[in-house]
């Protein structure tokens, strides 16, 4: 089966300045996301998210490497049919309403008629905005135009969503709702690549993550196992006296009452993962 995505040795070179000078914003990165996966992708400001994106959404060529979805090569205009991007920053026609909005993407997706009007509906009960759907977008709140801009990522049925920051300054309770829909979209099968700077947010709904920094993939993986602290172990029970801690896992087992239920690697935080793997660094490029 092909991947969802699959990004492979990216490099992107841009030309700076009238005096000929090139920046490399992305350096030999490989992602590949298999399908019905949610990808967090990870770094800070100019580290190389945003062209890596742009890259797979064929805005941009690269400069060396390639950039597939689902087998196809992402230049190719037939790729991004199955394709839902939200932006940072939608546009949107504020003297439009939400159905209105919906209504004029899915015509220029090809949809129109009886399957149009169905599909505005569904699409307006999945982001819970139903109630406002004729609503002027002028007078949505920005977690509201955050999720019809979600809603129009969806509007052709897409196999895959590429999501840019989509909470950026949006309050917690629109964030959680964000969240959720992301959670739902998982559970349709649909693939999610989303590149956001809230890490508690990519540790909530990703399956795996990428930590890009000065345009170099520097860490990559399931999440479960990059939050694992390798040097440490740990053990929880069930019931235990207070007296049983401090017994090896044998007695334990021997124990009429407690029982074992969890054995494994300590979990850290994806933000001190990734504070860590970003000064690491920086000291060796301070040093060099």
């Amino acid at each position: 089966m092909d991947a969802a995505v699959e990004i492979t040795d990216l490099t992107k070179d841009f030309k700076t300045g009238i005096r000929g000078g090139w920046l490399r914003a992305v350096d030999r990165v490989s992602i590949r996301i298999e399908p019905g996966e949610v990808y967090g992708l990870i770094g800070p400001n100019g580290s190389g998210k945003s062209t890596t994106m742009k890259a797979l959404l064929g805005l941009v060529a690269p400069t060396e490497g390639s950039c597939r979805i689902f087998g196809s090569d992402s230049l190719a205009v037939d790729s991004r049919e199955k394709v839902g991007f939200l932006p940072e920053n939608p546009y949107f026609y504020k003297h439009l309403s939400g159905a209105e909005t919906l209504r004029f993407y899915g015509k220029l997706c090809g949809l129109g008629g009886r399957q149009l009007d169905e599909r505005v509906t569904e699409l307006l009960d999945l982001v819970d905005l139903a109630g406002a759907r004729d609503r002027r977008l002028g007078g949505y709140s920005k977690g509201m135009l955050q999720r019809i801009g979600l809603a129009q990522a969806l509007v052709q049925d897409p196999q895959l969503v590429i999501l840019d920051e989509p909470t950026a300054g949006v309050d917690p309770v629109g964030s959680r709702q964000i969240r959720d829909l992301i959670l739902e979209l998982r559970g349709r099968g649909i693939t999610v690549f989303l590149c956001s700077h809230l890490l508690e947010q990519v540790q909530e709904v990703c399956d795996r993550v990428g930590i890009i920094f000065r345009g170099k993939m520097v860490r990559e993986g399931r999440l479960d196992e990059l939050l694992a602290i390798e040097d440490e172990t740990e053990i929880i029970l069930r019931d235990a006296d207070p007296a049983l801690v401090g017994r090896i896992a044998e007695l334990v087992a021997a124990d009429g009452r407690a029982s074992l239920t969890h054995t494994g690697k300590p979990r850290t935080t994806l933000e001190r993962l990734f504070l860590e793997e970003t000064r690491k660094r920086e000291e060796a490029r301070s040093s060099s």
